[in-house]
């Protein structure tokens, strides 16, 4: 999807790393977002990895799309601990050295939990560090991690990256979208009246996305080069010492 490189006048387009929903798969979110119009879609570069886990139960797109299901991380909610957050996010950042370098992060449902953490946390120094900063994410029925120890550190100062927001009217996770959206600094919004899905762009969301992305691009091209400063000594101890808990701690 996206084919070819460049945009008129020569940029190039936004490098988009796409991190689909639970149980669902990179082929899945690539068809979801094969929705959007093609006047957007031919501004990015898009890449569809599947996560690193084999669904561990049922799937809710069973019947809708076939098989293989895969899942980023592994939640359970009697201890609300999850599981494998330290292998998903060195998972993450293995296939962006790869197959990178990104510009952005486009995430649905568990994928935009950790598009959006992924970012707060790269801003200070604690995920993706081998990687170049996440410039701009876009956030497809998000949340925040619920954990306390990580949104102390994800959500402690405002993320600056440029984000948009997709918030449904009968999503169940609405609220917690909402909530999200205090994390950022100006975030952008595209209201839909569907639910907990990838929705079509209606026009007025087509204007807000076109928008967005002239904004993206401007960004992206002003910050060619840019590398993530070096943390004082004070910040690096304290990281050090609480890094094995955050990596491993409890989220959405």
């Amino acid at each position: 999807m996206g084919e070819g490189k460049d945009l008129a006048g020569g940029r190039k387009k936004l490098r988009v790393l796409c991190l689909h929903g639970f149980r669902t798969s990179g082929s899945i979110m690539q068809k979801q977002i094969g929705k959007w119009d093609k006047s957007v879609l031919e501004r990015l570069d898009l890449c569809f990895p599947d996560a690193p886990f084999p669904a561990e139960g049922k799937s809710n797109v069973e019947g809708y799309f076939p098989p293989p299901y895969y899942e980023w991380f592994q939640f359970d909610p009697l201890s609300k601990e999850n599981r494998n957050m330290d292998k998903c996010q060195s998972y993450i950042e293995e296939y962006m050295i790869e197959h990178g370098p990104f510009d952005g992060l486009l995430g649905f449902s568990q994928g935009a939990i950790l598009s959006a953490g992924l970012a707060g946390l790269q801003s200070k120094g604690w995920a993706l560090t081998r990687v170049p900063p996440v410039q701009f994410v876009i956030i497809v029925s998000g949340a925040k991690f619920r954990a306390l120890h990580i949104q102390q550190v994800a959500y402690s100062t405002p993320i600056k990256c440029p984000s948009l927001h997709f918030l449904g009217d009968d999503d169940f996770l609405k609220c917690f979208g909402e909530q999200l959206l205090e994390s950022f600094v100006d975030p952008v919004v595209i209201r839909h009246p569907k639910g907990h899905t990838v929705p079509r762009l209606d026009d007025e969301g087509l204007k807000i996305m076109a928008s967005f992305l002239d904004r993206v691009e401007e960004y992206v091209h002003m910050n060619v080069g840019y590398t993530i400063k070096p943390e004082n000594l004070a910040e690096q101890s304290e990281k050090l010492q609480l890094e094995e808990e955050v990596s491993n701690g409890s989220s959405f």
